[in-house]
């Protein structure tokens, strides 16, 4: 069955810059009983769900207006980073798993580690350009720097020679903090979604949709930490009922300005609905429900399990109605492990314990082919 879903990994607009927690209901079971998670404001809206039926949400792409660099040039739009990809996600069943005593305590922890690494993305376009500026999210999954989010939102890396300029950003309210540049991103989504990067309103399924990003520089003052905060990529999938928690930096529901000045982390307690493949009886997609998450701009946030773990990346998601009501989804670490090797050739493990220097001296050389790849499809 087609599982199409908007990608929110873009923009947004929040009328308050602030970090709320609330509860919604979970089929989780914490200590062998039934509680509610908790979950909080909104979240980057970046992805879409793979229910059991055909998905119709479509996303509404918010236009949101950036602040320019120079006070004598108009300022951007802004807008929610979707794709639309047709693959098919098939549900799967899976054993029923016995219930696992998860305290509260450890998913307070989880959630603050999860917290800690999460960054927004934001990619400028120059005035005049066919390209939006968009707003995601992203995960920092490795302590030298290395940002794990959606190709639907690094894509825009590609661009660079182009006039297009991105900002990692972190903290609440999220500011400027660094720049970064491209070491992985799938060029098997690139192919079957470059027709896609015009489109106000891309959906798909997720498939394919993971990059990578190191840091190179300060954007600040202040250096380069020796060390960043960062949540380890899990090699095995959560079944559905695990606890989770879920990151992101939604933005559906803020201006222009606000995007810039005062955009929060939501935070969001939930666990796994129902889990999907793409191809064979691996769990590649975690149906998440609706929650505060469930937004533009949480492309590319992160879902973790109460071990400090992240096991899935955000890519799709319906965007109209009660965020309450909405299907959010994610793909999974594990699958974004197996299709890079399967891409790649090597491990992943591998490409994080190179010095990013080299990594990203490795993949420049491949960045005229892709945007090349892009560009044949630009008005």
């Amino acid at each position: 069955m087609n599982r199409l879903a908007s990608y929110i990994g873009i923009i947004a607009a929040l009328s308050l810059g602030i970090f709320i927690a609330s509860l919604f209901d979970s089929q989780t079971t914490l200590h062998t009983s039934t509680t509610t998670s908790s979950s909080t404001l909104s979240v980057i809206p970046s992805i879409s769900p793979l229910p059991p039926e055909e998905d119709g949400g479509a996303s509404v792409t918010p236009s949101v207006t950036t602040i320019p660099k120079k006070k004598t040039t108009p300022p951007p739009t802004v807008t929610p980073v979707i794709t639309s990809a047709p693959p098919v996600a098939k549900p799967i069943s899976t054993p029923t798993p016995s219930p696992t005593p998860v305290t509260t305590e450890a998913l307070d922890a989880s959630a603050s580690v999860l917290r800690n690494a999460l960054v927004n993305i934001i990619c400028y376009a120059p005035q005049g350009s066919v390209l939006h500026s968009i707003s995601g999210s992203g995960v920092f999954i490795d302590p030298k720097g290395i940002i794990l989010t959606n190709a639907h939102i690094a894509q825009y890396f590609l661009f660079a020679n182009q006039g297009i300029s991105c900002a990692i950003r972190s903290g609440g309210p999220a500011i400027d903090k660094y720049t970064a540049a491209l070491i992985y991103i799938s060029p098997l989504w690139i192919k079957e979604n470059a027709s896609l990067l015009t489109q106000s309103t891309p959906s798909g399924t997720g498939e394919y949709d993971f990059a990578l990003l190191a840091v190179t520089k300060s954007s600040t003052s202040a250096p380069v930490p020796a060390q960043f905060p960062f949540i380890p990529l899990a090699q095995e999938p959560p079944l559905p009922g695990t606890p989770i928690v879920i990151g992101s930096y939604g933005a559906q529901f803020l201006g222009s300005n606000q995007v810039q000045s005062s955009l929060f982390p939501t935070i969001v307690f939930g666990s796994i609905k129902k889990v999907y493949t793409f191809v064979r009886t691996t769990i590649d997609v975690l149906a998440l429900g609706g929650s505060a998450a469930a937004q533009e701009g949480s492309s590319g946030g992160g879902v973790a399990n109460a071990l400090g773990m992240l096991v899935g990346t955000i890519t799709t998601s319906t965007i109209e109605g009660d965020t309450s009501t909405r299907s959010l989804s994610a793909i999974t670490a594990s699958y974004i492990r197996a299709e890079y090797a399967s891409e790649s050739g090597k491990a992943l493990d591998l490409l994080l314990t190179e010095p990013t220097s080299i990594s990203i001296a490795n993949f420049a050389s491949r960045i005229p082919a892709l945007e090349a790849m892009l560009e044949a499809h630009l008005p």
